[in-house]
């Protein structure tokens, strides 16, 4: 299910798809978007979050790419994934012992055929520019460093799942253990919370599979609902945020208008959620608006000073699909943990007797 998503310029067509073309060729023109019966802009549809460009900005990389250069980078990663996508061979060898030592849901002992996953094929655009991040702010494309005692707690946490924990552990930044038992086993994996933060706040691509979002809007409510384990934020327009001893895994969502933006302001998380190490106390304001009659723009900005000293922000495009909708069947009929834990008790069982 690979879904090109954006256009930079005219030396891209041969590659990529043109959602976002209306950006920069009516940069002269003022959009006027579709309005529901009560005069606010209709936002309603189904949108694409895949995409190459990752939340922070690499090491050294500069800001913006060249169309030439996305070309380029865009055609490696087209290539990688068809050799990737090769049957595999029948009479190939076991993996060995710890896995392969590759990265994402196909190391390990490869879990997944490169097929199922959809990672995204191209870069975003916002306002003509082929970022290297979705971080504007800082400048650098980062997100800021730790505050002392944030690093401390991080390090106390280090090993129980987070909100936007991947699937397996990551070499260097998980310890060795870390997801062992079925209580250390990511949020995600255990259908609670969307890998990789793609439910939200804040919407993030989870640069896995399962990469879309559909909003539902009335006068009263908007509904952001996430492909990656069917999580639904219900959004309460013109309310007051919930009492504070009142926490959810995807915090307390309350909305307001401000011009043609919809604005989102999220508190009233619970300490499980720990977006990238952040407390309870985190708070998430997104802005949502219609670039045009196939893109939506989404900016976020996130604010915990007991992890960061200063919030920090990002934004990218969000292009319409026809894409359907899958069910996202999680845990149903999987034999695997509990045949993982069986054997872990039978090893048990066998050393205790070796004694």
């Amino acid at each position: 299910m690979l879904r090109n998503l954006w256009i930079g310029s005219l030396g891209l067509l041969s590659l990529l798809s043109s959602p976002v073309l209306s950006q920069t060729a009516r940069a002269g023109k003022a959009y006027e978007p579709p309005r529901l019966a009560d005069g606010h802009p209709d936002l309603q549809g189904t949108y694409d979050l895949a995409t190459l460009t990752p939340l922070e900005r690499p090491v050294n990389a500069k800001p913006v790419l060249t169309p030439e250069e996305a070309q380029r980078l865009q055609g490696a990663v087209a290539a990688r994934r068809e050799r990737a996508n090769a049957p595999s061979k029948a009479d190939r060898p076991a993996p060995p012992v710890g896995g392969d030592g590759s990265t994402g849901a196909a190391g390990g002992v490869g879990g997944y055929n490169n097929f199922w996953l959809d990672p995204g094929s191209t870069y975003n655009i916002v306002d003509g520019q082929i970022r290297t991040s979705l971080i504007i702010d800082p400048p650098d494309g980062r997100i800021p460093p730790y505050t002392a005692p944030a690093r401390e707690r991080v390090a106390a946490l280090r090993g129980r799942p987070t909100s936007d924990a991947q699937e397996q552990r990551q070499p260097g930044l998980d310890p060795p253990g870390s997801f062992d038992n079925p209580e250390q086993r990511p949020l995600g994996e255990r259908c609670l919370l969307g890998f990789g933060s793609t439910s939200g706040p804040p919407a993030l691509p989870d640069y896995f599979y399962n990469n879309l979002h559909q909003i539902v809007q009335t006068s009263d409510s908007v509904m952001i609902l996430t492909e990656m384990v069917h999580d639904a934020r219900i959004v309460r327009m013109n309310a007051a945020h919930l009492p504070a001893t009142i926490r959810r895994w995807m915090g307390d969502s309350v909305g307001r208008w401000d011009g043609d933006t919809l604005v989102i302001d999220t508190t009233n998380f619970t300490d499980k959620t720990r977006f990238r190490g952040a407390t309870e106390n985190l708070h998430v304001v997104e802005r949502l608006s219609r670039l045009d009659g196939r893109t939506l723009l989404y900016k976020f900005t996130i604010e915990d000073p007991a992890t960061w000293d200063h919030p920090w922000s990002g934004e990218y495009a969000w292009p319409a699909t026809t894409k359907p909708i899958y069910e996202y069947a999680c845990h149903e009929g999987n034999y695997a943990l509990g045949d993982i834990l069986r054997g872990a008790r039978r090893l048990e069982t066998e050393e205790g007797s070796a004694k």
